[in-house]
């Protein structure tokens, strides 16, 4: 290369789009590609986009406008479920390059340099799509973000890919194709080149974790890469992403139990405390096995972090179906709630679904869902103070107060004063209060 390239990201979405978000520059840092700086105008620009609702379809084709607008001079690469699910929509807009599938997402890299070492296609041939049938992908693609090129102090792993349980909300299996995992063996190796380069934590995700290793010739289970995890114990702390509830086995519940190594924390997708409703989506649990779940875990983890997702004002959803929902999360012991609402998305069955509800009742009963989310939180929080807790320390100082953040094994984000070389760390210290914004104060011990 003549002169130093530049490269830049627009991630939007998911856990498992900012993972292959990072693989991706890693990729090209390790060809001589230098990630741009704050003003810098970029030689590529890659927009990994999302398209679980019609918004965020809308946010994707922003993004690359603005990538464009912002990069006049750059070679443009729209990849992610977006580009997946919609390319014709993509194809409209002047100034796109490349539209790249995610069957064909690990080879940006070697597609981009390989275009820079030849000779350029002309105008008239972009966007030049790549593009395969996704639903005919069998095999995990392994892009792996490897040694200390992590942006942050707890690093992603993508074990899993794909989904096959076809929610009628959900574009995703029709954007990510069928289950897909990696192989156990990449995933202890994977786990040990972070330890060895650093790091304290590991976040294992997926686009449907629980289904892991079903796909594998030699079928294997989500429990069963836990219980290796366990045993040889690469690496300090282990977080699991969201898992389905009817994935969450008693076996994985035990090792959390019984582990040093294993976050106490459980992320749960519920979407919906109201059975009818549940069934319309496509949802295989009920709410009393989401309740009894719920129960189980906090029995058997008192101080266990459970996070929720609810989905508020899918079609049919009538008031008594919302306050099933609402009153079932009230006398859950659940420690944070994430609320999305309902938009209809082309190419799910829900989008033709009669019985809409009207958007300003979606608001209403988001806010109100949220507002019992967030007093649960701060009752989570209250119940830690003078606790001693573990804390790993993550990353800059507050800039408003020059406290360190670590963050507890059960998610919660506590300020400390301390040295920086405490960066990536794992400490004890003690909750000391909750100021009225929410913030967890502490001290190292």
């Amino acid at each position: 290369m003549d002169r130093r390239l530049i490269f830049n990201f627009t991630t939007l979405g998911c856990k498992v789009n900012q993972y292959e978000s990072e693989a991706i520059a890693q990729y090209l840092t390790k060809d001589g590609w230098s990630a741009a700086r704050s003003g810098e105008n970029a030689d590529l620009f890659i927009v990994n986009t999302c398209a679980v609702t019609q918004k965020a379809s809308m946010q994707s084709r922003q993004a690359v406008r603005k990538a464009i607008r912002s990069n006049p001079n750059a070679c443009i690469v729209v990849t992610g479920c977006y580009a997946e699910v919609e390319p014709d929509e993509i194809k409209k807009i002047n100034g796109v390059h490349y539209i790249i599938g995610h069957a064909d997402k690990h080879r940006i890299p070697e597609i981009i340099i390989d275009g820079k070492e030849k000779d350029s296609p002309t105008p008239e041939f972009y966007p030049l799509t790549i593009l395969h049938d996704i639903k005919q992908e069998h095999k995990f693609q392994p892009i792996l973000v490897m040694g200390a090129s992590w942006s942050r102090t707890r690093p992603l792993l993508k074990i899993q890919d794909g989904c096959n349980n076809f929610c009628t909300y959900c574009i995703v299996p029709y954007a990510r194709g069928r289950s897909r995992s990696m192989h156990p063996e990449k995933v202890l190796g994977s786990i040990k080149l972070l330890k060895r380069s650093g790091y304290r934590e590991v976040v294992l995700s997926g686009i449907d974790l629980g289904r892991y290793g079903l796909d594998l010739v030699s079928p294997t289970t989500l429990s069963d890469l836990l219980k290796q995890i366990n045993f040889l114990q690469p690496i300090d702390r282990v977080r699991l992403s969201s898992i389905e509830p009817n994935e969450i086995t008693d076996d994985i519940i035990k090792i959390v139990v019984d582990s040093d190594i294993f976050c106490h924390h459980f992320h749960i997708p519920l979407q919906s405390g109201d059975n009818l409703i549940l069934k319309r989506m496509h949802r295989p649990y009920s709410s009393s096995l989401f309740e009894k779940l719920i129960m189980k875990i906090h029995k058997l983890i008192p101080d266990a972090a459970i996070g929720v997702d609810v989905l508020i004002g899918f079609p049919g959803e009538t008031e008594k179906a919302f306050e099933n929902t609402y009153s079932l999360i009230e006398n859950l012991p659940v420690t944070y709630l994430h609320v999305f609402p309902f938009s209809g998305r082309k190419g799910t069955p829900a989008n033709s679904y009669p019985d809409k509800v009207p958007s300003q009742v979606i608001k209403d009963r988001c806010l109100k869902m949220r507002e019992i989310g967030n007093n649960k939180k701060v009752k989570f929080y209250k119940n830690l103070i003078g606790k001693k807790v573990e804390l790993l320390i993550e990353g800059t100082r507050s800039r408003s107060t020059g406290h360190l953040k670590g963050i507890t094994s059960n998610y919660v984000p506590v300020f400390v004063r301390g040295k920086d070389n405490l960066k990536n760390c794992i400490v004890q210290a003690r909750i000391d209060k909750l100021c009225g914004n929410g913030a967890v104060f502490g001290r190292i011990l």
